[in-house]
């Protein structure tokens, strides 16, 4: 797949780190060093959809927000179709963001409430095209409302006149209303109802099909990442464990963590449910500002040795489709 399809975004390396002081530091006192995240690269190809997964605090939504320079970046690479975006400023990026668009997690507190939702819709318009007519603005707004399951005569109700996840359906017109080449969608169904949660991921899926978009899908659920996503990266305490095919991480996990977070998944059959075997990861997630020696993961993992205290596992197999940072893995 990654020869015959072209790299639209390459991350290398790619830090961020937060300033951390202690309760009641004085001015001259040296901050703690939060690393959100460590050292994560992977490529996106066109087309594709990467699936980011990882408990609460791996770093999810903070390397989400770096990549579209939300975030300031310590070091490394962001290549954005052939260009490195991570050293730019904000006035650089302008140009941009309208190819690079974001869908949020909480569908209602991502809407202005003062604005109707055409307003909504038509912001992104308005701020990289701001002589496009009026008219013409309207009917790209009721087109894109159209696309994605809102009725146009809606265009003057504000957002807390609809439900979960037609909010939801909001946020992806404004998203989409550029014609980007890129969505990040930030757990953007972790807020809804099941049954809706499968109406606005088989929206993306149609989306993406029509449009030829690339997406990088985060959430907690493995189950709707493994629905939607072309491949898998398993992030955890700001690095990555395992990438893969969606369908071989799920059926043949290789890192501990990854077969803990699989063991998790529901199963629809109830007697496979209930003599399935979960594996636990005993223990809470260290902090990032004081991480374990060598493999981050080694303080909770069942098949930690002194190895993993002494040296970081690489991501093996560079060039194949299934890589994994484990000394020991399966």
């Amino acid at each position: 797949m990654s020869e015959q399809k072209k790299t639209i975004l390459s991350v290398s390396d790619l830090k961020v780190q937060f300033d951390i002081y202690p309760k009641g530091a004085m001015p001259w006192t040296k901050p703690n060093k939060l690393k959100a995240v460590d050292g994560v690269s992977f490529d996106l190809y066109e087309g594709e959809t990467l699936g980011i997964v990882g408990e609460s605090g791996c770093g999810k939504s903070t390397l989400a927000r770096a990549v579209i320079r939300m975030l300031p970046v310590e070091s490394g690479e962001i290549m954005w179709l052939g260009k490195d975006i991570a050293p730019l400023r904000d006035s650089q990026m302008r140009s941009h963001r309208k190819d690079i668009q974001m869908i949020f997690q909480d569908p209602l507190a991502s809407l202005n409430p003062r604005m109707t939702i055409g307003q909504i819709i038509a912001e992104p318009l308005k701020t990289h095209y701001p002589d496009t007519p009026k008219e013409e603005v309207k009917e790209k707004v009721k087109e894109m409302m159209k696309t994605v399951g809102l009725l146009p005569n809606q265009i003057n109700r504000y957002p807390h006149e609809f439900s979960g996840g037609q909010c939801q359906r909001i946020g992806i017109a404004r998203a989409l209303i550029l014609k980007p080449k890129l969505i990040i969608c930030d757990e953007p169904v972790s807020a809804l109802d099941v049954s809706i949660q499968a109406q606005v991921i088989n929206l993306l899926m149609d989306l993406q099909k029509r449009m030829g978009l690339s997406l990088i899908f985060i959430a907690h659920d493995l189950s709707v990442v493994k629905h939607i996503s072309t491949r898998i990266m398993v992030l955890y305490l700001g690095n990555v464990m395992e990438v893969a095919d969606a369908a071989d991480i799920y059926h043949h996990p290789r890192h501990p963590y990854t077969q803990a977070l699989i063991s998790a998944v529901p199963i629809p059959d109830p007697k496979i449910e209930r003599n399935k075997d979960i594996i636990l990861i005993e223990g809470d997630l260290p902090s990032p500002i004081n991480p374990p020696s060598g493999c981050v993961f080694r303080t909770r993992c069942p098949k930690a040795q002194a190895l993993c205290a002494e040296q970081v596992p690489e991501l093996e197999n560079p060039r194949g489709t299934h890589r994994v940072a484990c000394h020991f893995h399966d």
